[in-house]
């Protein structure tokens, strides 16, 4: 046996070794979760019809989350109605940006209507001052979910930039637009084969992406097609609510 052969041995000896390794620590990580998971049932079911609503919010939404990270079956389904019930808790008390977490743990379920909890996200996030990052990430959803050539995703990578643009500040506010203008670039390029600077602003200018006055309109035009009427709450009713009203 020469020495090639000794190195194949030992390679695929690692190999496997590596492999049982990362077998093992998945193996873990899902028993840990499970758990996790069993105090967190167990804590929501002490809960009696007194305790307080945000309580028992914060509780499903940790238990919904917890489920889409094991992924057995019925566990997505099971994430849905809890995290379904800790919004509408959420939005009673006027938590705005829990009430947002909650929709993303409803669209990564992947079930039918999940794109419809994505809407409300993306509406919620540009009308309430929430965590930037989340509202940003509430755009890249759409981005990944739509297809290449959709001016939905242009609309979405240019309003993830307007938003850090008006709500940060300083060296965050910097480190920010550098990936949504890398977003926006990308989208470009997969949209419209963008490829330059010069491309850029002539494709921005033709989709009407560099007012705010004309992409938003255009946001909420994607958003109403997501939601198709199925709205869960009262979009006036929230906007009263809004500090500049």
């Amino acid at each position: 046996m020469d020495n090639n052969d000794n190195n194949n041995i030992n390679k695929t000896d690692t190999d496997s070794n590596e492999s049982g390794l990362a077998f093992t620590e998945a193996t873990e990580s899902r028993e840990f979760l499970k758990r996790i998971l069993n105090e967190k049932q167990t804590a929501l079911g002490q809960l009696n019809p007194k305790s307080a609503p945000l309580e028992r919010a914060k509780l499903q939404l940790e238990i919904a989350e917890i489920m889409l990270d094991i992924a057995e079956n019925g566990m997505p389904e099971a994430a849905w109605g809890l995290a379904k019930e800790a919004f509408n808790l959420f939005m009673g008390a006027d938590e705005i940006e829990a009430a947002v977490n909650a929709l993303d743990c409803l669209y990564r379920t992947e079930l039918p209507s999940a794109v419809v909890a994505l809407g409300h996200a993306m509406w919620l996030s540009v009308t309430y001052p929430i965590d930037t990052e989340l509202s940003i990430l509430m755009m890249k959803n759409l981005i990944d979910d739509t297809p290449a050539k959709s001016d939905g995703a242009a609309v979405a990578a240019v309003t993830a930039h307007y938003l850090a643009e008006l709500r940060l500040e300083g060296e965050k506010r910097d480190s920010v637009m550098f990936l949504t203008t890398n977003l926006i670039a990308q989208v470009a390029e997969r949209h419209s084969n963008v490829s330059d600077q010069g491309q850029l602003n002539f494709w921005m200018d033709k989709l009407e992406l560099n007012d705010p006055q004309l992409f938003l309109p255009k946001l909420a035009q994607v958003i109403d097609a997501i939601v198709a009427e199925n709205w869960w709450f009262d979009k006036d009713e929230l906007r009263a609510k809004l500090p500049v009203n």
